[in-house]
């Protein structure tokens, strides 16, 4: 019997956290701005294409593993399952965890059809269609500054660009497009997600909350497409970096951290600990 399991009989904490920008930092988000010598050690725990892509301190894996042992950690992320598969957190594996922004609960590794299937539903039902947004993505954005245009699962578009050369408007301009058709529009580093409003980090988590029985929930993030995992949650925690940091967002029972880069997920996991531990 897992360890998740096992404190689900007795209404265990559940803690849902961002991934990328939350919790693990690529090289460029890193934020070391202290002299090298005083620069925390760090943890390498994504590899892509036999080059090191993502870290945490060696402080924030202890206090990770540490967290893994004493509530129910479900990583939740907008990345896809194969994207999440690359990374290797400390500590033993989660058994849930939350992909595509919550278009794929993990159950032990394995993707949970019926819940696909009932988010899909939720989609179509209420949001314009992915090859619609698609269309208007190709049709609006600049060569100069685009640099790749993809879909995640068949769920949602994201566009790679050059962000010093994408205008502002352009974003704004987007939002007010998206809106109306049920869709949400996040700029999150070198990426613009477009995302159907239905499909979000905060259902999974409580459905994930419904079956191991949790009596409180804590969440981490720090974009916009985090804001309802946030809101849904008991408490939590956004860094001094991102883009609701950047949105001056605040909401009631989410603290706002001073730290940026990656001593802000040495900072939330730190806090984290401590609030399972009372």
């Amino acid at each position: 019997m897992s360890a998740a399991s096992d404190l689900g009989r007795t209404s265990p904490v559940l803690v849902a956290s961002d991934l990328d920008r939350t919790l693990i930092y690529s090289a460029a988000a890193l934020g070391l701005t202290m002299p090298d010598e005083r620069a925390p050690r760090l943890l390498c725990v994504e590899v892509y294409e036999h080059k090191p892509l993502s870290y945490l301190t060696e402080d924030a894996a202890r206090l990770l593993a540490e967290l893994k042992a004493t509530a129910v950690f479900v990583p939740t992320t907008t990345r896809t399952r194969a994207q999440y598969e690359r990374i290797q957190l400390p500590g033993p594996p989660s058994q849930f965890a939350i992909c595509a922004n919550g278009g794929h609960l993990l159950v032990d590794g394995v993707s949970d059809p019926d819940w696909s299937r009932a988010v899909a539903a939720g989609i179509a039902a209420e949001c314009a269609p992915l090859d619609e947004v698609r269309a208007h993505l190709r049709a609006t954005a600049d060569p100069r500054w685009l640099r790749k245009e993809r879909t995640a699962e068949e769920l949602f578009a994201y566009l790679v660009v050059e962000r010093e050369l994408l205008p502002e408007e352009w974003v704004k301009e987007l939002a007010a497009w998206a809106e109306p058709r049920g869709w949400t529009v996040s700029l999150q580093g070198r990426k613009i997600y477009a995302v159907p409003q239905p499909l979000t980090k905060s259902a999974a988590m409580r459905e994930v909350a419904r079956r191991t029985g949790a009596r409180l929930t804590l969440a981490a993030g720090d974009s916009l497409l985090d804001a309802d995992l946030l809101l849904a949650a008991d408490r939590g925690w956004r860094p001094g970096h991102g883009e609701l940091a950047e949105a001056g967002w605040q909401a009631p029972g989410t603290e706002a951290l001073a730290e940026r880069g990656v001593l802000a997920g040495e900072e939330i996991l730190r806090r984290v600990v401590a609030c399972v531990a009372r």
